[in-house]
């Protein structure tokens, strides 16, 4: 996974195909494609790697070289998608997707999952991106006929969790996640990611999901913190913040307070200012 993202940056960033470390670096990756189709190392997180590896791939692909690869690969991880290549115990699960395996799906699998078969030239239209934009649609804290939950309007406000729980939970078991009624925190990398999804599913910028996304995304705004989360996934929130706000065309975001920002510019001073001496 840390190959794949690795590569993918660098190219995004100029470097050529063919330069010396990034063509070891695709045929270490390519070591790593299994019989399955899958592109993943131990087994544990086959969802996630096999999508960074097709996003790396998909970008490397100019001459056609590794279309059979990439091929596979999305075979292998729409396979995976509850309610269209497995059943899902929980039909609430329906259209997501976990780290491999049957167990329960994930936000975080799914949006990576959205990407991967963007990568790919899949349309909004797609039939596993709409699948999967169903179970995004559960995972916001928003009634709607989209997400008919018993988590929908406990807090209903746009934010996005991380995973449907398939049974009743005990709110005192983690008070800093669950509000005591059993609501669902929602947090600032996962709205963000949705959001991104959301747009690349097709929805317009009137849908109530993103209308409501965006409304959280305002009165949230920091490069900071992880909105709700702190420190933790810090990085990870700098990257779906990044992608998303440049998915949906804004340039400048106008946060809850009425304060305009330069996302892109306080976001790299953000960065650099938390780069190594080294």
């Amino acid at each position: 996974g840390i190959t794949a993202l690795a590569l993918t940056g660098a190219m995004r960033c100029g470097e050529a195909i063919d330069a010396p470390w990034i063509a070891k670096g695709l045929e270490g990756l390519e070591g790593h494609v299994k019989p399955d189709g899958g592109i993943y190392g131990n087994g544990r997180l086959k969802n996630y790697e096999t999508c960074v590896s097709i996003i790396c791939f998909a970008e490397a692909n100019k001459n056609g070289k590794y279309s059979k690869l990439l091929e596979n690969a999305k075979k292998f991880v729409v396979a995976n998608q509850y309610g269209i290549g497995t059943a899902a115990a929980n039909k609430d699960w329906d259209g997501g997707v976990g780290y491999g395996g049957q167990g329960r799906p994930d936000l975080s699998n799914t949006t990576y999952l959205i990407e991967a078969l963007r990568s790919l030239d899949a349309g909004a239209d797609d039939p596993n991106i709409q699948a999967a934009l169903a179970f995004v649609s559960r995972c916001q804290n928003l009634p709607s006929p989209h997400n008919t939950t018993p988590f929908a309007a406990k807090i209903g406000d746009g934010s996005f969790y991380y995973e449907i729980p398939a049974e009743s939970i005990d709110p005192s078991s983690d008070p800093e996640r669950y509000t005591p009624d059993g609501g669902i925190r929602g947090y600032g990398s996962l709205t963000y990611a949705a959001y991104k999804s959301m747009i690349y599913a097709g929805l317009a910028a009137d849908d109530p999901r993103v209308v409501a996304a965006l409304k959280w995304i305002k009165d949230t705004y920091s490069v900071e913190v992880n909105p709700n989360m702190g420190e933790a996934g810090l990085y990870f929130y700098y990257q779906t913040f990044s992608a998303a706000l440049q998915a949906a065309g804004i340039n400048e975001l106008v946060d809850g307070q009425d304060r305009a920002h330069d996302w892109r510019r306080e976001l790299s001073e953000a960065l650099i200012k938390r780069q190594g001496t080294d």
